[in-house]
């Protein structure tokens, strides 16, 4: 039996927080045959689920709730986890092995998992106060979908992809939309110039108002609702503010742990903290990812789950720990289109395009000392397979590889395969 797994037998897994990534834990360890105490605390009232929805479909039908719960509430019991809902954890005591939690009690740890995930940056304007909607909680979806009612005038802050999935569902149910971003254009800190012209271009097409290069000074109170004031001295009237200005890591019981922080809590390809008990997983995360060479904080989907079941895995297992190495994955659908993104952006290289970029089947790469690093699609799930394997090799290929509508990228793969093998 392996020394991690012995001492989670012993003093059990505690996970804090009971998002996705501390629900997929929970789940894995029992999968993977664990029989010790799990006990999984999360400060919200409601049981684990997935967050993309909250910006997407809950926003579209007011009728119909469309919730992806990770499991039934009988799950819990039935698999002797212990789930404390509606409670924090305050405090670690790290010699001790104890969590301390909001309601007065400490929970014991043989092994501790911290998926506390991010909390959303608030907007620092006079006036913000709660007159700004902000999408991270099933709370704050039920909350704002209820009022996007055709006809009423919605001001969004920031053009990321929470602003403009708020922007696409309020658009879609009738809704007069304004979208005020800093930067100057949409997407700009994860997508390059010509995919950010796209989505201006699909937003701008549908009758929302861009406003780049402008910052909120202000939200005052008008009539029954409110307006927007900018930095450039204009007044946007809104009946709905709402506010996707990025997320924080919830990182502040770590580092009061005394565990090293930076914009995240800092562990290595297996999860793990300087603490050989202490694990996190998540949006809260800042992971060595092997297939990068690097330490990336990634919020995503696809992270908060995988990276969590992969540490469930090496915890529950006897062997040898596994590292995680993915390829990070976002996406996105807006009006219908479906977007996948594989990779990061890296400076310099060189970007080509494969079909045509003013359709709705497209997809572009950045390549970097002949490599892809980044590939990004536009309803083409199918065709960008192929290219993240090629990233996961790091197989040399050119710009006339990809752009070639006439050659099957599988071949392309195929090829690539055969030649590294050759080698």
């Amino acid at each position: 039996m392996s020394k991690l797994r012995d001492q989670a037998l012993e003093g059990g897994v505690v996970i804090v927080g009971a998002g996705q990534a501390g629900g997929r834990a929970a789940e894995t360890l029992r999968a993977q045959g664990f029989t010790g105490r799990i006990t999984l605390i999360g400060d919200e009232a409601e049981r684990p689920y997935e967050r993309p929805s909250l910006s997407k479909e809950m926003l579209l039908d007011p009728s119909c709730e469309t919730i992806a719960w990770l499991h039934d509430p009988e799950f819990y019991a039935a698999q002797d986890i212990d789930l404390k809902l509606g409670i924090s954890a305050t405090a670690i005591d790290r010699e001790a092995r104890q969590v301390a939690l909001s309601n007065g009690d400490r929970v014991e740890y043989g092994v501790l998992l911290l998926a506390t995930g991010a909390r959303v940056r608030g907007l620092d304007v006079p006036g913000a106060g709660d007159r700004c909607h902000y999408i991270r909680s099933l709370e704050d979806s039920r909350a704002l979908r209820g009022k996007l009612i055709a006809g009423k005038r919605v001001v969004v802050i920031g053009a990321g992809f929470i602003g403009l999935e708020v922007a696409a569902a309020a658009v879609t149910r009738g809704c007069d939309v304004v979208v005020i971003e800093a930067a100057d254009g949409p997407l700009g800190r994860v997508a390059p110039p010509m995919l950010r012209e796209y989505y201006r271009a699909l937003h701008a097409a549908r009758g929302v108002t861009f406003r780049f290069g402008a910052q909120v000074v202000g939200i005052a109170p008008r009539g029954q609702g409110y307006v927007v004031t900018t930095n450039g001295d204009e007044a946007w009237p809104a009946d709905i503010v709402v506010a996707g200005i990025g997320v924080i890591p919830n990182s502040g019981l770590a580092e009061a742990a005394g565990l090293v922080c930076d914009r995240g809590i800092l562990v290595d390809e297996y999860g793990a903290t300087a603490d050989p008990r202490i694990f996190a997983a998540g949006d809260v995360a800042r992971h060595h990812n092997p297939l990068l060479d690097r330490s990336v904080l990634l919020e995503s989907w696809q992270n908060a789950q995988n990276q969590a079941i992969a540490i469930a895995r090496n915890i529950a297992g006897d062997g040898e720990p596994a590292p995680y190495a993915e390829l990070p994955w976002f996406w996105s659908d807006q009006y219908g289109i479906n977007l996948q993104i594989y990779g990061l952006l890296e400076d310099g290289g060189e970007f080509v395009v494969r079909g045509d970029p003013a359709s709705e089947n497209w997809l572009m790469a950045q390549l970097v000392d002949g490599r892809i690093v980044f590939a990004a699609g536009i309803n083409a799930a199918r065709d960008l397979r192929p290219l993240r394997e090629l990233m996961k090799l790091r197989a040399p290929v050119t710009a006339s590889d990809i752009a070639d509508t006439k050659a099957a990228l599988p071949e392309l793969l195929r090829r690539a395969r055969a030649g590294m093998a050759a080698a």
